[in-house]
């Protein structure tokens, strides 16, 4: 008598299984770092985009941007942050740059926003608790209606 080898049904039924329970413990994991790793992106653009309007405001404070009166001294738009403005105390006029590009917000993903689109806007004279666009940006927001996982919704980070 010849003896076979192989598994039998009942052991790949169980291998199966197993590699499915495996599988399915790993996904919420890969879920898990896939929002962490778009929180960190959405915290690196929020501080790019502060950072980028605090120097504006410094550049007006020290003279190197022209203001009028009737104005707060932060930006009018967010592309004024790429596309620079003149430096009044350079005799050339060159142009003073903050960004190079405006940043994405990871948790919009409507492809027909531009960049600048996929933030909200708040004006010096807006509230924080509710945040509205004006003649100026002092501030930009995540529009995700979304929560962190340190249980705050993105739109107050």
């Amino acid at each position: 008598m010849t003896k076979q080898r192989g598994f039998t049904l009942i052991e790949l039924l169980v291998a199966l299984v197993l590699l499915a329970l495996i599988v399915t413990s790993a996904a919420p994991l890969l879920q898990m770092t896939a929002k962490r790793n778009k929180e960190q992106q959405l915290k690196k653009s929020l501080w790019q985009i502060r950072d980028a309007i605090d120097d504006y405001k410094q550049a007006v404070d020290d003279g190197r941007i022209e203001k009028s009166d009737e104005l707060s001294g932060y930006p009018t738009s967010l592309n004024e942050l790429v596309e620079g403005v003149e430096d009044a105390q350079d005799p050339k006029h060159k142009k003073i740059y903050f960004l190079r590009r405006i940043p994405r917000d990871p948790f919009i993903n409507d492809d027909l926003l531009s960049n600048e689109q996929t933030w909200g806007l708040r004006s010096y004279e807006s509230s924080f608790d509710e945040p509205e666009a004006g003649e100026d940006v002092y501030d930009v927001y995540s529009l995700s209606n979304g929560i962190g996982i340190n249980q705050q919704p993105y739109r107050e980070w």
